[in-house]
């Protein structure tokens, strides 16, 4: 969703939001090692699949143990997180990040960190000092034995940076923000063209567009973007990485996007399984390509038993269970950012008309030190709290940037941790006060409870709507956030089933206009396949969740065949033949899946061209696969005089298009066409483009795949950038809620970034296969599966 310039220093190392990690300590069975920072000593066992166990007597010594292990696993991944976060980039990797440390600097909290840390509960900020400590202390572990250090470190040339509790509360980032989006709408506007936005981001809601009243939106561009633009990105440490980096950065493609960034999860009550007892089930959809941005853990201590999945450098884990009900969290949609079009003084620019008065921005001069060189000095301005990032002096105009991660009390790195400290529902309703990330929130527990809440920061527009950019005068400034009572939400549903998948999925009885969240959301496929399954099974098990988690049927190609002209023009016969006797399913082994992919992405092209004026090409270079394929089966009265043929030809000239892309790209012979030919799951190093990086960390690679972005098996592309998959389901766990020892999970491709350990690519064939394993939870399971023990004193 995010993915411009604000934390492009990651972009230009090749790295996203799953980076490598490093070596795995080797321990012998039984063997004790110093730990630093502990309060007591802990006892940790592994299973076959690198999984530790933790055993500790606090539960601030358990986080500790999290931050330990993962950085025993992943401490690259975790440094360069930080590094990036933390605006560091430059004194590794020299002048070119400046920039890119600037912009993250700009996303640090200016406010009172003490004050922050005071507002957040005692037990919390606990357990992430414990976490920050055991990081600290892998660290210093490796400092006396470099051995066990990755070997990134050796070949960049660089050292890790040290984790604090201050800066878990100073790293904000830009958050989930829609700005380009808002700069869009405004062109548009100005062109008279907004009606076209339709067939780039479809309101879901049916809404008039109004444009804030002052605002200009002939004096909107891109450039108002800033240092949020793609334009602002630095380059990478050697030239070779540069093509990958913008190839990655290509949002705009005209080929449908089918990587439909998401997640999904379900929730279904006791009364509709065998065992009388809930399931959830949940896979987190997240960059495939790179390392994984899951690791697993079990820590347990007094008040404290669950295990499951965090993203490394989080401190928690983010899906998974307690002892006492199960979790899981998709992508929820709230519109958490605005763009603000401030007037600047004539006669001094670094005064902003605010509230009827002149105010000076609040200004912060940094230093940032650069590696070979002398540090540059960078200015960060703010108005009212809110980062300055675009400015034109000559035209006595500014941009502020409001996002809530920015606001007192914004604090994510926390709310895990909370989330994993409650017992129950009703706890975790005061965790979620801490929580800024739109997320829906699935919930099932050993009672036979289960629920979903809608969770994350939702501002407050009295005057507006936040489609637009805004004057920056005071007026139209947010009044506050909902509260986690004004969110919606469900408990003990009477269907017995909740289903998200980033989809529009408010209840009926929401009272939107008054309490607005957002007005765009992901295509509904994959949730309407998932209610469609599960309203199709009375009785739904454990197995029929492993199941759904792998199901391929794509919604859209059934739609696409269902629009198939009886008759097709003779060049298009051969291809709507191949359509016409297909099921939809998108399995690695269909020649029919293969042309689909081609077809859909022809048919995209050729609409595109019919319905988006040359004006508006500019603006929108794609059009949405929900709103097209509307149109196509409504006909649409917006497909000209005749929508019915308009159809027509377009589906014809996309089955020509589609077949020959296909003969193109695997020969001939439709017998011998394999979608997962194209579709593989290939696994790099982020920096494989460095050839010692490339040598130390081989490639893990040639695994087929079905499925795409748009199917409940999530395997999605990016948007021009080729047929491998690039996101999709890393990490997925499905509980028997209660018989905890049943819950089954895959995790690609292994918890180590460690070549030289088992578990650096042990889940890869699993995971292709969809063959979930058990993992351990109950103390006598976790022993029986131990496969290493070993403890940790305090040093």
């Amino acid at each position: 969703m995010t993915r411009r310039a604000i934390l492009l220093a990651s972009a230009a190392l090749g790295i996203f939001t799953n980076l490598p990690g490093a070596v795995a300590a080797k321990f012998k069975p039984g063997s004790r090692r110093p730990g630093k920072g502990l309060r007591d000593g802990i006892e940790i066992l592994e299973d076959r699949f690198g999984i530790p166990h933790v055993r500790a007597n606090s539960i601030h010594d358990a986080y500790w143990a999290q931050g330990y292990l993962v950085a025993r696993d992943r401490l690259f991944q975790l440094d360069l997180d930080l590094r990036r976060d933390m605006g560091r980039m430059a004194e590794a990797f020299g002048p070119s990040f400046v920039p890119a440390d600037r912009a993250a600097r700009l996303f640090h909290f200016r406010g009172d960190l003490d004050a922050e840390l005071a507002s957040i509960p005692p037990d919390v900020v606990d357990c992430v000092r414990g976490y920050c400590a055991g990081i600290n202390a892998r660290i210093d572990e490796i400092a006396g034995r470099p051995e066990l250090a990755p070997r990134e470190y050796a070949i960049l040339g660089i050292a890790p940076l040290r984790w604090s509790l201050a800066d878990c509360v100073l790293r904000r980032g830009a958050g989930s923000d829609d700005a380009d989006e808002e700069i869009r709408r405004a062109m548009l506007a100005a062109r008279g063209l907004i009606d076209l936005e339709h067939w780039r981001e479809p309101l879901r809601f049916d809404w008039d567009f109004t444009v804030p009243e002052g605002l200009d939106c002939a004096a909107v561009s891109r450039d108002d973007l800033g240092i949020l633009g793609d334009h602002d990105r630095p380059p990478a440490i050697e030239p070779a990485l540069v093509a990958r980096i913008d190839s990655a950065l290509d949002r705009e493609g005209r080929r449908i996007d089918l990587a439909a960034q998401g997640s999904n999860a379900w929730t279904v009550s006791g009364s509709h399984t065998p065992t009388g007892r809930p399931i959830l089930a949940n896979d987190p959809h997240l960059a495939i390509g790179g390392f994984s941005p899951r690791h697993i853990v079990h820590l347990t201590a007094p008040g404290l038993d669950i295990i499951g999945a965090g993203y490394p450098g989080l401190p928690g884990v983010m899906q998974g269970h307690t002892d006492r009900f199960a979790f899981g969290r998709t992508n929820f949609h709230i519109d958490q950012t605005d763009l603000f079009v401030l007037e600047t003084h004539p006669d001094d620019p670094d005064l902003y008309r605010h509230n009827g008065e002149w105010t000076p921005f609040d200004v912060v001069e940094d230093t940032v030190e650069v590696e070979g060189q002398a540090a540059e000095q960078v200015t960060l301005r703010y108005a009212d709290g809110r980062p300055v990032i675009a400015q034109d002096r000559e035209r006595n105009r500014a941009i502020a940037f409001a996002t809530t991660t920015m606001l007192p009390g914004a604090n994510m790195r926390f709310a895990i941790v909370a989330i994993n400290l409650a017992k129950g529902w009703d706890d975790l309703r005061e965790a979620f006060r801490l929580h800024v990330s739109p997320t829906n929130l699935h919930y099932a527990d050993i009672e036979g409870n289960t629920g979903w809440h809608a969770i994350g920061f939702a501002p407050v527009r009295p005057r507006h709507d936040g489609l637009f950019p805004a004057p920056g005068d005071g007026s139209f400034d947010w009044t506050g956030i909902l509260s986690v009572e004004e969110m919606p939400s469900l408990f003990n549903p009477a269907s017995g089933r909740i289903a998200s998948a980033n989809a529009m999925n408010l209840p009926a009885d929401y009272p939107f206009a008054e309490r607005i969240l957002s007005f765009t959301w992901s295509d509904p496929f994959r949730q309407d396949r998932i209610y469609q399954v599960l309203g199709e099974q009375d009785i739904h098990s454990l197995d029929d969740s492993v199941a759904l988690l792998h199901d391929t049927l794509a919604i859209p190609a059934t739609e696409l065949i269902a629009l198939l002209p009886e008759n097709p023009a003779p060049e298009a016969r051969e291809a709507a033949a191949m359509l016409a006797g297909w099921d939809g399913y998108l399995g690695a082994d269909s020649g029919a899946a293969l042309l689909y992919e081609m077809v859909i992405a022809a048919l995209s092209e050729r609409f595109h061209a019919a319905i988006i004026p040359p004006e508006a090409q500019d603006l929108i270079s794609r059009v949405n696969l929900d709103a097209m394929l509307t149109a196509l089966t409504t006909l649409d009265p917006r497909l000209g005089s005749d929508p019915a043929e308009t159809r027509r030809t377009l589906i014809e000239g996309a089955l020509v298009d589609g077949w020959a892309k296909a003969v193109e790209l695997v020969g001939p012979d439709p017998s011998q066409w394999c979608w997962g030919d194209l579709h593989r799951v290939n696994i790099a190093h982020p920096l494989s483009d460095i050839a010692a990086i490339a040598s130390d960390f081989p490639p893990i690679e040639g695994g087929r795949s079905g499925g795409d972005g748009t199917t409940v098996m999530a395997r999605g592309m990016r948007a021009g950038g080729g047929y491998s998959v690039r996101h999709g389901a890393s990490f997925l766990f499905a509980a028997d809620v209660g018989n905890w020892d049943r819950t089954r999970f895959l995790l690609l491709p292994g918890q180590s970034a460690d070549p030289a350990s088992p578990h650096y690519r042990d889940f890869y064939a699993p995971w292709l296969a969809g063959e979930m394993v058990e993992w351990s939870f109950s103390r006598a399971a976790v022993d029986e599966a131990a496969v290493k023990r070993f403890t940790l004193s305090p040093h």
